[in-house]
């Protein structure tokens, strides 16, 4: 077979997906993957949803693309409001693009606008947290504050300032309480913002459950809150990133109310859209839609396939998925199932440090000891041996490196689809449990 496809790395040869049933990913030999990342957090719904590949045709059928610059459509207009009906307070408007990275920089661009239509135009800088993922376009890559991701590209990038994440495993000293802890980083944006002049300053993002670059880390219990009421103090924004820990993988709708926070702009994408479409969005308050409707009235923005039908068709039955079948509540339940199943099969293990997470979005940080957290060296690339023999057993999982500072550390994220079962729960950590005793071995 030729191949032509300029794929995310040069180096390898990787199976050929041909069918999704469940669960699970068939490649072409008809050998069964067990999906237990969800790709990258996607699948919620897993590889095989009658009701949302019945949308998909039913709006083929009717209409497949119609630009936004000369009309809007039911289906994006089902979807915004299914999505206002369950957002934080205060959310009321949702700009529809087509992923990740599209939100994040909508969003960004939106805050510049926001400011610049209510009259402070020297408010431009963008603090965001160390060891952040937002997304790989210059922007959202800017706001990112992951260092490996970043580094070939920083002359390009617009200058962000990073404070330290909440990463209560390694951060949270002896004696300190969840509490104050996620008090004392909090107060790392106040510094942060004296220091820049908090007249200069127009948002702040932070993903309130870090997914990709650390694997999992929730916000500990008030940080969010203390962080919401800093922004209130100093006129900024709170942009909260939901695109990958959104959409129900935590258990909630939007991760952030389980925190008791309702952001300014909040970014959804990955879940919404469960792979069966490309899809993003972003949503606003409606403080910041009635500055733009009542100054210039047009978003100085936009892609060409953003609302696009067909996505907006598939992410709304995602959405009444979640709702009608009791996704949440099962994720939530099934959520504890795998942390006591992971905490059975890893909680004594040498090179488990950490086992995190909510809902069906967990963690598992490996270090070269126990008792004094040392990450192993990263030359050994024991995240990648773990890919590969994961993959080699059937379960396709997330591991990553640089968990520490973006060099440094690893970890596997989970994020297997809303309806798997505990016989499937059991079969991720025995496979996982596999992977890592021969990546270990290597």
């Amino acid at each position: 077979m030729a191949d032509h496809v300029f794929g995310r790395s040069t180096r390898g040869q990787l199976p050929n997906a041909v069918a999704g049933d469940g669960c699970y990913i068939i490649d072409a030999c008809g050998k069964r993957y067990l999906d237990g990342s969800g790709g990258a957090a996607v699948s919620c719904l897993g590889h095989s949803d009658a009701n949302v590949r019945a949308a998909l045709h039913d709006q083929l059928d009717r209409l497949a693309f119609a630009h936004t610059g000369f009309f809007t459509t039911d289906a994006a207009e089902a979807l915004a409001d299914q999505l206002i009906a369950d957002a934080p307070e205060g959310i009321d408007r949702v700009y529809l693009v087509s992923g990740g990275s599209e939100a994040v920089e909508a969003a960004l661009k939106l805050a510049r606008q926001y400011f610049m239509e209510i009259g402070q135009p020297q408010r431009h800088r963008v603090i965001a947290r160390r060891q952040s993922y937002h997304g790989n376009t210059l922007g959202a890559l800017a706001a990112g504050g992951n260092a490996w991701r970043r580094a070939q590209f920083a002359p390009l990038l617009v200058e962000t300032t990073h404070i330290a994440p909440c990463y209560e495993y390694r951060d949270r000293t002896e004696g300190e309480t969840a509490e104050t802890y996620g008090a004392r980083v909090a107060d790392e944006l106040e510094t942060e913002l004296l220091r820049l002049g908090p007249e200069t300053v127009m948002a702040f993002v932070a993903e309130p459950v870090v997914g990709a670059t650390m694997g999992a880390v929730p916000a500990v219990p008030g940080y969010l809150r203390r962080i919401r009421e800093i922004c209130d103090r100093h006129g900024i924004l709170l942009i909260l990133d939901e695109v990958m820990c959104g959409m129900g993988r935590t258990g909630h709708l939007f991760a952030c109310l389980e925190d008791g926070v309702a952001p300014d702009m909040l970014t959804i994408a990955k879940g919404l859209g469960a792979g069966y479409q490309p899809i993003g969005a972003l949503l606003t308050s409606a403080r910041i839609y009635d500055a733009i409707a009542d100054g210039s009235g047009f978003f100085q923005h936009g892609h060409t396939y953003m609302g696009h039908a067909m996505a907006a068709a598939g992410a709304g039955a995602v959405v009444r998925a979640i709702h009608e079948r009791g996704l949440l509540a099962r994720v939530q339940a099934m959520g504890d199932v795998l942390d006591k199943a992971l905490h059975a099969r890893f909680g004594q293990h040498p090179h488990v440090g950490d086992i995190r997470g909510r809902g069906l979005f967990r963690g598992v940080e490996l270090v070269a000891a126990r008792e004094t957290k040392a990450p192993f060296d990263p030359a050994r690339k024991l995240h990648a041996k773990i890919k590969a023999a994961a993959m080699e057993a059937g379960l396709i999982c997330y591991p990553m490196g640089g968990t520490i500072d973006g060099q440094r550390g690893d970890h596997i994220l989970l994020a297997p689809p809303f309806i798997i079962t505990e016989a499937q729960i059991d079969e991720l950590t025995d496979k996982l449990g596999r992977a890592l005793d021969t990546a270990l071995a290597a």
